[in-house]
């Protein structure tokens, strides 16, 4: 039996990515991701606003010294955010060093001005891919959506003129219409979409009052969000790859999204609730089911799911028709 899959141009030995978290942010516990049966590593994030955040808090705290010298402050500031992405940078060589699956930095940026020009020292490090994860909030009401669409549309654009190695886009559904900018993002260059990005869930403490934000798993639950995108770009011929993030916890779910049309998906939330074992587990779910249905290979039944019914408005409202008729 061969669960061995392709991504971004990538022989993985099995479809389950670990995807970015604090896991995948120290060698130990890549390592042990490894060891249990990851097909591939993405890279915890480095973030462009944070990054420039700790450059800034570094000069402020200089008691304003540089107040009288401009030129300085920007300098030291360069200074500072360089050293922050050297360690990056070892960081990257190191894990590749060390682990023999294919290594993806990602990296969360939010303009296409300085950063993807980055990318160039990540690639020269030895990241076999590129993730971006790329994070505009729609919350600014000067913000046009067409102006939201045409930053990724930037940035993917910036990044590619700086790389040779593939590039992906992890993407949250706070768009008008998904199928367009996923549309514009292939026909820009692209090599496959990670569907879908899994923003801060607020909650409110009654009692205290207060924005509490410990809801950072996502359940099993979520799975048909990205299920329901990943069936529906599939069966358009989207034309790139397509990842599933959030809600894989176990095979069934995994399963579920390859049916879908999905070449790998991510898993996160499932390895800090029951373990990084649990890859092996889904790993051994998978092969189990895939014997029990006869298949031999991942492309057997990656997309069998997906009929022409999938494109059609009955695909999208489905359950309002059926609770009006209940």
């Amino acid at each position: 039996m061969d669960i061995s899959t392709t991504y971004l141009g990538l022989k993985l030995k099995n479809p389950l990515v670990v995807s970015s978290s604090k896991l995948t942010g120290n060698l130990k516990s890549i390592k042990e991701c490894v060891a249990n049966g990851a097909g591939a590593i993405v890279l915890k994030s480095l973030f462009e606003e944070q990054i420039r955040a700790e450059a800034e808090s570094t000069v402020k705290h200089a008691n304003n010294m540089y107040y009288w010298f401009p030129e300085a402050k920007e300098h030291i500031m360069g200074l500072s955010m360089d050293t922050k992405l050297d360690k990056y940078l070892e960081f990257v060589s190191e894990v590749k060093r060390e682990i023999d699956v294919p290594v993806i930095s990602s990296i969360n940026c939010s303009s296409p001005d300085e950063w993807p020009k980055f990318v160039s020292a990540i690639q020269e490090a030895g990241a076999d891919a590129i993730e971006l994860n790329i994070g505009i909030f729609p919350f600014n009401d000067s913000l046009q959506g067409t102006e939201i669409e045409d930053i990724y549309v930037d940035i993917l654009r910036e990044v590619n003129k700086n790389v040779t190695i593939p590039v992906s886009i992890k993407i949250g559904y706070y768009f008008t219409n998904i199928s367009s900018i996923a549309t514009k993002l292939v026909e820009s260059g692209v090599d496959a979409l990670v569907l879908f990005n899994r923003y801060m869930r607020p909650d409110i403490d009654i009692n205290t009052l207060k924005v509490i934000d410990d809801n950072n798993m996502s359940s099993a639950d979520e799975l048909n969000i990205s299920m329901r995108w990943i069936a529906l770009l599939t069966g358009n011929k989207i034309g790139c790859q397509l990842a599933a993030s959030t809600g894989v916890h176990d095979h069934v779910g995994a399963i579920k999204q390859l049916l879908s049309g999905a070449s790998v998906v991510q898993l996160c939330s499932t390895l800090y609730l029951n373990g990084i074992a649990q890859i092996g587990v889904i790993e051994k779910g998978l092969k189990e089911w895939m014997k029990e249905h006869k298949f031999n290979s991942i492309d057997d039944f990656r997309g069998k799911s997906v009929q022409d019914k999938t494109t059609l408005a009955s695909f999208e409202r489905i359950q309002f028709m059926k609770r009006d008729m209940e």
